[in-house]
Protein backbone atom coordinates (compact mmCIF):
# COMPACT_ATOMS: atom_id res chain seq x y z
CA UNK A 1 0.00 0.00 0.00
CA UNK A 2 2.28 2.48 0.85
CA UNK A 3 4.69 1.59 -2.52
CA UNK A 4 1.46 2.11 -4.31
CA UNK A 5 0.82 5.57 -2.21
CA UNK A 6 4.31 6.77 -3.12
CA UNK A 7 5.01 5.81 -6.26
CA UNK A 8 1.46 6.14 -8.21
CA UNK A 9 0.36 9.25 -6.76
CA UNK A 10 -2.74 8.17 -5.22
CA UNK A 11 -4.93 7.56 -1.75
CA UNK A 12 -4.44 3.82 -0.87
CA UNK A 13 -6.72 2.04 1.53
CA UNK A 14 -5.61 -1.44 2.96
CA UNK A 15 -8.29 -3.06 4.22
CA UNK A 16 -7.70 -5.19 7.48
CA UNK A 17 -10.11 -8.46 6.27
CA UNK A 18 -10.09 -11.66 8.57
CA UNK A 19 -7.66 -14.23 7.96
CA UNK A 20 -7.76 -17.82 8.03
CA UNK A 21 -7.54 -20.45 9.70
CA UNK A 22 -9.23 -18.00 12.34
CA UNK A 23 -11.94 -17.15 9.97
CA UNK A 24 -11.63 -19.12 6.75
CA UNK A 25 -13.40 -18.37 3.21
CA UNK A 26 -15.67 -16.45 2.63
CA UNK A 27 -14.55 -14.08 5.54
CA UNK A 28 -12.11 -12.18 3.13
CA UNK A 29 -14.49 -11.83 0.59
CA UNK A 30 -17.33 -10.51 3.35
CA UNK A 31 -15.05 -8.13 4.48
CA UNK A 32 -13.44 -6.60 1.59
CA UNK A 33 -16.93 -6.47 -0.30
CA UNK A 34 -18.71 -4.48 2.82
CA UNK A 35 -15.56 -1.78 2.71
CA UNK A 36 -16.35 -1.40 -1.11
CA UNK A 37 -20.50 -0.66 -0.32
CA UNK A 38 -18.76 2.18 2.14
CA UNK A 39 -17.12 3.37 -0.15
CA UNK A 40 -19.43 3.68 -3.72
CA UNK A 41 -21.68 5.26 -0.98
CA UNK A 42 -19.06 8.43 -1.25
CA UNK A 43 -17.76 8.56 -4.86
CA UNK A 44 -18.51 6.41 -8.58
CA UNK A 45 -17.68 3.23 -8.59
CA UNK A 46 -15.45 3.95 -11.87
CA UNK A 47 -13.56 6.10 -10.20
CA UNK A 48 -11.68 3.77 -8.00
CA UNK A 49 -9.66 0.70 -8.54
CA UNK A 50 -9.41 -3.18 -6.89
CA UNK A 51 -6.13 -5.07 -6.84
CA UNK A 52 -3.22 -6.59 -5.10
CA UNK A 53 -0.49 -9.05 -5.06
CA UNK A 54 -0.33 -12.64 -4.48
CA UNK A 55 -3.24 -13.96 -2.26
CA UNK A 56 -4.30 -10.33 -2.78
CA UNK A 57 -4.70 -10.42 -6.40
CA UNK A 58 -6.56 -13.35 -6.21
CA UNK A 59 -8.41 -11.99 -3.65
CA UNK A 60 -8.97 -8.60 -5.69
CA UNK A 61 -10.47 -11.20 -8.60
CA UNK A 62 -12.61 -13.33 -6.06
CA UNK A 63 -14.26 -10.24 -4.87
CA UNK A 64 -15.09 -8.91 -8.23
CA UNK A 65 -16.79 -12.13 -8.98
CA UNK A 66 -18.72 -12.01 -5.95
CA UNK A 67 -19.71 -8.53 -6.59
CA UNK A 68 -20.77 -8.48 -10.15
CA UNK A 69 -22.88 -12.20 -9.48
CA UNK A 70 -25.07 -9.78 -6.95
CA UNK A 71 -25.40 -7.28 -9.45
CA UNK A 72 -23.55 -4.63 -7.32
CA UNK A 73 -21.23 -1.58 -8.50
CA UNK A 74 -17.87 -2.47 -10.04
CA UNK A 75 -14.36 -1.04 -9.84
CA UNK A 76 -13.02 0.49 -12.57
CA UNK A 77 -9.85 -1.00 -12.74
CA UNK A 78 -8.37 -3.99 -11.20
CA UNK A 79 -4.64 -4.53 -10.86
CA UNK A 80 -3.31 -8.62 -9.92
CA UNK A 81 0.39 -8.76 -9.00
CA UNK A 82 1.35 -12.37 -9.50
CA UNK A 83 -2.15 -13.61 -8.29
CA UNK A 84 -3.13 -16.81 -6.63
CA UNK A 85 -6.16 -17.54 -8.84
CA UNK A 86 -6.14 -21.50 -8.76
CA UNK A 87 -6.02 -23.30 -5.42
CA UNK A 88 -6.04 -26.99 -6.75
CA UNK A 89 -2.76 -27.01 -7.43
CA UNK A 90 -3.12 -26.80 -11.55
CA UNK A 91 -1.01 -25.32 -13.85
CA UNK A 92 2.55 -25.80 -16.03
CA UNK A 93 4.52 -23.37 -13.83
CA UNK A 94 3.86 -24.93 -10.54
CA UNK A 95 6.02 -27.62 -11.59
CA UNK A 96 8.44 -26.08 -14.57
CA UNK A 97 9.56 -23.11 -11.99
CA UNK A 98 9.78 -25.38 -8.87
CA UNK A 99 12.71 -25.01 -7.50
CA UNK A 100 13.20 -21.63 -9.63
CA UNK A 101 10.85 -19.25 -7.73
CA UNK A 102 13.25 -17.63 -4.88
CA UNK A 103 10.18 -16.80 -2.87
CA UNK A 104 7.37 -19.53 -3.19
CA UNK A 105 9.80 -22.32 -4.09
CA UNK A 106 7.03 -25.07 -4.28
CA UNK A 107 3.85 -25.60 -4.01
CA UNK A 108 4.09 -28.71 -1.77
CA UNK A 109 3.83 -27.86 2.16
CA UNK A 110 2.84 -24.54 2.72
CA UNK A 111 0.40 -23.50 -0.33
CA UNK A 112 -1.14 -26.96 -0.11
CA UNK A 113 -1.71 -26.57 3.51
CA UNK A 114 -2.55 -22.53 3.19
CA UNK A 115 -5.55 -23.64 0.31
CA UNK A 116 -6.71 -26.09 2.57
CA UNK A 117 -7.25 -24.40 5.54
CA UNK A 118 -8.55 -20.94 3.49
CA UNK A 119 -11.09 -23.25 1.72
CA UNK A 120 -12.22 -24.93 5.04
CA UNK A 121 -13.98 -27.64 3.13
CA UNK A 122 -15.69 -25.58 0.77
CA UNK A 123 -15.00 -26.57 -3.17
CA UNK A 124 -11.69 -25.42 -4.71
CA UNK A 125 -13.24 -24.70 -8.17
CA UNK A 126 -15.65 -21.87 -6.75
CA UNK A 127 -14.54 -18.73 -8.27
CA UNK A 128 -14.53 -17.02 -5.05
CA UNK A 129 -11.63 -19.69 -3.96
CA UNK A 130 -10.38 -19.95 -7.67
CA UNK A 131 -11.22 -17.18 -9.63
CA UNK A 132 -9.72 -18.44 -12.74
CA UNK A 133 -12.80 -20.69 -12.87
CA UNK A 134 -15.14 -17.77 -12.71
CA UNK A 135 -17.27 -16.06 -15.62
CA UNK A 136 -14.94 -12.73 -16.65
CA UNK A 137 -17.80 -11.69 -18.69
CA UNK A 138 -18.53 -7.69 -18.25
CA UNK A 139 -14.95 -7.67 -15.57
CA UNK A 140 -13.52 -4.33 -15.78
CA UNK A 141 -10.36 -3.94 -17.33
CA UNK A 142 -7.30 -5.31 -15.46
CA UNK A 143 -3.50 -5.58 -15.07
CA UNK A 144 -1.73 -8.29 -14.61
CA UNK A 145 2.21 -9.22 -13.51
CA UNK A 146 4.03 -12.03 -13.29
CA UNK A 147 7.77 -13.03 -13.77
CA UNK A 148 10.02 -15.53 -15.63
CA UNK A 149 10.56 -17.19 -12.20
CA UNK A 150 7.13 -17.14 -10.60
CA UNK A 151 5.70 -20.35 -9.68
CA UNK A 152 2.79 -18.70 -10.52
CA UNK A 153 3.28 -17.73 -13.58
CA UNK A 154 0.77 -20.15 -15.13
CA UNK A 155 -2.04 -18.61 -12.78
CA UNK A 156 -1.41 -15.31 -13.90
CA UNK A 157 -1.47 -16.87 -17.49
CA UNK A 158 -4.24 -18.53 -17.59
CA UNK A 159 -6.51 -15.42 -15.77
CA UNK A 160 -5.23 -13.01 -19.14
CA UNK A 161 -6.00 -15.89 -21.27
CA UNK A 162 -9.87 -15.84 -19.78
CA UNK A 163 -9.63 -12.17 -19.36
CA UNK A 164 -9.59 -11.97 -23.34
CA UNK A 165 -11.74 -15.25 -23.96
CA UNK A 166 -14.35 -13.22 -21.99
CA UNK A 167 -13.44 -9.35 -24.07
CA UNK A 168 -12.24 -7.53 -21.06
CA UNK A 169 -9.27 -5.05 -21.80
CA UNK A 170 -6.02 -7.11 -20.26
CA UNK A 171 -2.74 -5.98 -19.59
CA UNK A 172 0.07 -8.61 -19.36
CA UNK A 173 3.20 -7.92 -17.91
CA UNK A 174 5.95 -10.57 -17.80
CA UNK A 175 9.33 -9.64 -16.35
CA UNK A 176 12.42 -11.36 -17.10
CA UNK A 177 13.90 -13.66 -14.21
CA UNK A 178 11.29 -12.44 -11.86
CA UNK A 179 10.10 -14.25 -8.99
CA UNK A 180 7.13 -14.38 -7.38
CA UNK A 181 5.69 -11.39 -5.97
CA UNK A 182 9.74 -9.61 -5.98
CA UNK A 183 8.73 -6.35 -7.33
CA UNK A 184 7.24 -5.65 -3.76
CA UNK A 185 10.18 -7.61 -1.89
CA UNK A 186 13.44 -5.80 -3.85
CA UNK A 187 11.56 -3.02 -4.20
CA UNK A 188 14.38 -0.72 -5.57
CA UNK A 189 15.08 -2.25 -8.49
CA UNK A 190 14.20 -0.73 -11.99
CA UNK A 191 11.79 -3.62 -12.80
CA UNK A 192 10.16 -2.62 -9.35
CA UNK A 193 9.79 0.65 -10.41
CA UNK A 194 8.32 -0.03 -14.10
CA UNK A 195 5.62 -2.05 -12.65
CA UNK A 196 4.49 0.94 -10.56
CA UNK A 197 4.77 3.58 -13.66
CA UNK A 198 3.17 1.51 -15.63
CA UNK A 199 0.69 0.74 -12.70
CA UNK A 200 0.74 4.72 -12.62
CA UNK A 201 -0.30 4.72 -16.54
CA UNK A 202 -2.77 1.91 -16.40
CA UNK A 203 -5.18 3.83 -13.63
CA UNK A 204 -4.79 7.14 -15.40
CA UNK A 205 -5.74 5.60 -18.68
CA UNK A 206 -9.22 4.04 -17.28
CA UNK A 207 -10.43 5.42 -14.17
CA UNK A 208 -13.04 8.26 -14.00
CA UNK A 209 -13.40 10.98 -12.24
CA UNK A 210 -13.80 11.19 -8.86
CA UNK A 211 -16.63 13.65 -7.10
CA UNK A 212 -14.22 15.82 -5.90
CA UNK A 213 -12.14 16.31 -8.82
CA UNK A 214 -9.82 18.42 -9.52
CA UNK A 215 -9.70 18.92 -5.93
CA UNK A 216 -7.80 17.03 -2.80
CA UNK A 217 -8.19 13.46 -3.25
CA UNK A 218 -10.81 11.61 -1.11
CA UNK A 219 -9.58 7.36 0.30
CA UNK A 220 -10.42 4.94 -1.99
CA UNK A 221 -8.34 2.22 -2.80
CA UNK A 222 -6.85 -0.68 -1.45
CA UNK A 223 -3.69 -2.31 -1.33
CA UNK A 224 -2.07 -4.96 -0.20
CA UNK A 225 1.14 -6.94 0.33
CA UNK A 226 2.91 -10.20 -1.54
CA UNK A 227 0.44 -12.61 0.55
CA UNK A 228 -2.44 -10.43 1.53
CA UNK A 229 -4.95 -9.02 -1.09
CA UNK A 230 -6.91 -5.83 -1.15
CA UNK A 231 -6.40 -2.90 -2.69
CA UNK A 232 -8.23 0.11 -4.37
CA UNK A 233 -6.97 3.14 -5.58
CA UNK A 234 -9.12 6.43 -6.57
CA UNK A 235 -8.43 9.09 -9.25
CA UNK A 236 -8.68 12.37 -6.96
Amino acid sequence: AILIAERVGIPVLSIDYRLAPADPFPAAIEDVAKVWAALVRTRPADSMAMGGSSAGGGLALAVTHHLKSRGQPLPGALFAGTPWTDLTKTGDSLYTNEGLDRVLWTYDGFLTAAAALYASGADLDDPRISPVRGDFRGFPPVQLVTGTRDLLLSDTVRVHRKLREAGVSAELNVYEGLSHGEYLLVWNTPESRRVFDEMSDFLAARLGPGPDSPGSPLPGSTSAGPTSPGASSTRP
